[in-house]
């Protein structure tokens, strides 16, 4: 069985857990047809716009 040479500090031990490096802000960009802020790459959930193109029929509200 596999077992560690040397104690790991609780500092090593703590950055290691912690959580704040391991994630990332969600990328967001501005619809070109609405102004709403969307994921990229992704259909626009507002007024249903990709690339300027109407890709999904939205109703009116």
């Amino acid at each position: 069985m596999a077992v560690p040479k040397r104690k790991t500090s609780k500092a090593r031990r703590d950055k290691r857990r912690s959580a704040v490096w391991k994630l990332d802000a969600p990328a967001f960009s501005r619809c070109d047809n609405c102004g709403a802020l969307k994921a990229p790459h992704k259909v626009c959930k507002n007024c249903g716009f990709y690339k300027g193109v109407e890709v999904i029929k939205m109703d009116a509200e």
